[in-house]
């Protein structure tokens, strides 16, 4: 009995990505192309209605972006597993990817085959990253990673406790502005660009307990 064709979600805002990564699919029985979002918020929209098993998703869109979407996939307990696509291989890219929820990342210069079997590897919920990658997060691990100040670490708990800028400042008794130099030092030493990215790699560091957040 032959098995079901994965489900694939195609994201990614240009038209001509598109046509080409579900031609691909077209070729082979084993997958399905289920729909297509040129955005991160119809990309959930589409994996609520279409219950894709993989979103393929890009991650620099209008509006809201890949990242964004990941995270909503996951908050909605959408089952599907998404798998990055994109031309970008940064640090301030993956990290976020992978910790907002992504099963794998790839870049666009894979090869049909290897994209396939990535797609396959993907729906079973193992994880699958470009070699690139793989490099660059080996190499984050390695790095000794820079200590919170205990001022930074003040502020990431109040963050974590869903303070913003301005209510920590006051909690501190210290500047506004003071608290946002903070807020970038502390994404700095977690590799991360964001509130929500930061709160996450504080509690996978062990700065944070569940007591907070």
């Amino acid at each position: 009995m032959r098995e079901a064709p994965v489900r694939v979600l195609i994201a990614d805002d240009h038209p001509v990505v598109r046509d080409g990564i579900r031609g691909m699919f077209a070729r082979d029985p084993g997958f399905e192309v289920v729909g297509e979002a040129a955005d991160g918020a119809r990309a959930v929209e589409l994996a609520r209605s279409l219950e894709p098993d993989v979103v393929l998703m890009d991650l620099r869109m209008p509006g809201a972006g890949g990242v964004h979407a990941i995270r909503e996939l996951v908050r909605l307990g959408l089952p599907a597993r998404v798998l990055v696509l994109t031309t970008y291989a940064t640090d301030s890219d993956v990290g976020p990817a992978i910790e907002a929820g992504a099963t794998g990342y790839l870049l666009k210069d894979a090869l049909p085959e290897e994209l396939m079997r990535a797609v396959r590897l993907a729906a079973r919920g193992e994880t699958v990253l470009s070699p690139l990658v793989a490099t660059r997060l080996v190499g984050r691990v390695r790095e000794p990673t820079a200590a919170l100040s205990d001022r930074e670490l003040e502020i990431l708990r109040l963050i974590a406790d869903g303070s913003t800028n301005r209510e920590a400042a006051a909690r501190l008794f210290i500047s506004e502005a003071t608290v946002k130099t903070h807020v970038l030092h502390i994404y700095g030493k977690l590799g991360v660009n964001d509130r929500a990215a930061a709160v996450a790699a504080g509690f996978r560091r062990g700065l944070l307990d569940l007591g907070e957040g």
